[in-house]
């Protein structure tokens, strides 16, 4: 060792959550170490979140060519694949400077570039230096999880670690996994110009709500993506430029690449955790409603703490644990206000319970409210028909919301204000959106809730009645 450090918090990991423990411990006073052994940003910024949502966007602009309509004649967009990709660099580069090495330094956190591992309960040896400190955060996230089909690992293939690296847009993409990101790279190629196949053992999209899942893949499908369910697919084979997959009933799909979109899995192998007293799972490292490990000393947070896949999920998580660690107030986890999207067009979103969800927890003591995006004014001025916003009530306030429609993601904001503080469904009725607005849908649905109650109700007309005879 070259040298050691004492710190109040060490971070391992800088990716979204960990970067936002370290901003936030540093700027109120905390001695802050910060370990990352690749990109600053993480899996979100550099390989995730920020180029798959640039390519989506550049395919977006393809596909408003192509659609046409309004009085704009459709044609076939010229589209330079090179191009949309130099989109999704430049894009990172944007970004970057935000979660920079350089802005952490200047913030007073110590950063060092290197891989992480424990060599105790309260110590982490990283490149040449050894680190002591009061409280560790684990925010290591994760990578790719590769199925163990025969034949695909001696063969080329892509993940959403490889992707970006394409210049040249792929002639037939096979996709192998319909969930969120199989299902946004499937549209964004389509829309690009790539053939495009996904395949997937289930059913796609097959988290959601069964109803909305199938809203977007209609949508898909319209679009010339070829989804195929329940395909388990038993045997990869083939070279650069000539794949093939076969299944279990017997088909065989060929295609010029293949995207392997099949979950993810905790990066745990360099953190030598056994030397820390922490246990893991398959999920990752087990933590308690706390997100503290079996070693008290030590949190994991984000993707490694096994609870949810998302960058604001890993926000939140950092949030609770900078309470915790620098003024030791008691800070408890929820998950039932954490929102999910697919940036699909159409696109899903979810937050709190979905109906089934709800019907096994509550019974019949629900309400659901369904109201179409077709009874959206924006939406049909901009041309959307198909989706709907799904509401889920329970005494009188929210418990889950499903939307399929436009900019879902978008959309849900408000009911992740409302599920957050636990407000009753009145107050979604008591605001007051600019007209037209997608998020006018929200209001709406909060509106069909109470209007069987008072236009449907007799004692409220009664009451109607009477106070019109007495007033003056």
């Amino acid at each position: 060792m070259t040298g050691q450090i004492k710190a109040d918090i060490c971070i391992i990991g800088a990716g979204s959550g960990g970067l936002s423990v370290a901003a936030g411990a540093a700027q109120m006073g905390a001695r802050v170490v910060l370990v990352e052994g690749a990109e600053m940003g993480g899996d979100c910024l550099n390989v995730g979140c920020v180029p798959s949502k640039a390519l989506l966007a550049a395919a977006a602009r393809a596909q408003t060519v192509r659609a046409g309509g309004m009085g704009v004649a459709p044609m076939e967009p010229q589209v330079d694949y090179a191009a949309a990709m130099a989109h999704v660099t430049a894009t990172i580069a944007a970004i970057a400077p935000h979660d920079s090495q350089a802005r952490f330094e200047g913030l007073g956190v110590h950063v060092i570039r290197a891989w992480g591992r424990f060599v105790g309960p309260d110590a982490l040896e990283a490149g040449n230096t050894l680190i002591a400190a009061r409280r560790f955060v684990v925010a290591t996230g994760s990578r790719p999880a590769v199925p163990g089909i025969p034949g695909l690992k001696g063969m080329p293939f892509l993940t959403n670690e490889t992707l970006w690296a394409l210049r040249e847009l792929p002639a037939h993409l096979l996709v192998l996994g319909g969930g969120p990101l199989g299902m946004e790279m499937a549209q964004a190629h389509r829309r690009l110009g790539s053939r495009v196949t996904v395949l997937d053992g289930g059913h796609a999209l097959g988290r959601d709500d069964p109803e909305a899942a199938t809203v977007v893949l209609a949508a898909l499908r319209a679009e010339g993506v070829e989804i195929v369910e329940g395909a388990e697919v038993t045997r990869a084979s083939g070279r650069a430029g000539a794949i093939t997959l076969q299944t279990a009933d017997g088909r065989s799909f060929e295609g010029s690449h293949l995207l392997v979109a099949t979950g993810r899995a905790p990066n745990v192998e360099r953190l030598n955790l056994p030397a820390a007293g922490v246990r893991t799972d398959a999920r990752g490292i087990v933590t308690d409603s706390r997100l503290r490990s079996s070693n008290r000393r030590i949190f994991a947070i984000g993707d490694i703490a096994g609870r949810g896949q998302f960058t604001h999920l890993a926000g939140y998580h950092a949030g609770l644990v900078v309470r915790q660690a620098l003024f030791g107030l008691p800070s408890r986890l929820r998950d039932d206000h954490i929102p999910r999207a697919t940036y699909t067009d159409p696109g899903l979103a979810q937050i709190g319970l979905t109906e089934a969800e709800a019907r096994e927890k509550h019974g019949k003591k629900i309400t659901v409210v369904k109201v179409p995006v077709s009874g959206n004014d924006r939406a049909m001025a901009q041309g959307h028909k198909d989706g709907f916003l799904k509401l889920i009530v329970h005494r009188g306030r929210p418990v889950g919301v499903t939307i399929a429609a436009p900019d879902a993601g978008e959309v849900i904001a408000p009911f992740a204000l409302g599920l957050a503080a636990r407000l009753k469904l009145s107050a979604y009725t008591s605001a007051v959106y600019p007209y037209p607005t997608l998020s006018e849908l929200s209001k709406r649905a909060a509106s069909a809730y109470f209007s069987p109650k008072l236009f449907e109700n007799p004692w409220v007309k009664r009451g109607v009645r009477l106070i019109q005879r007495l007033l003056p």
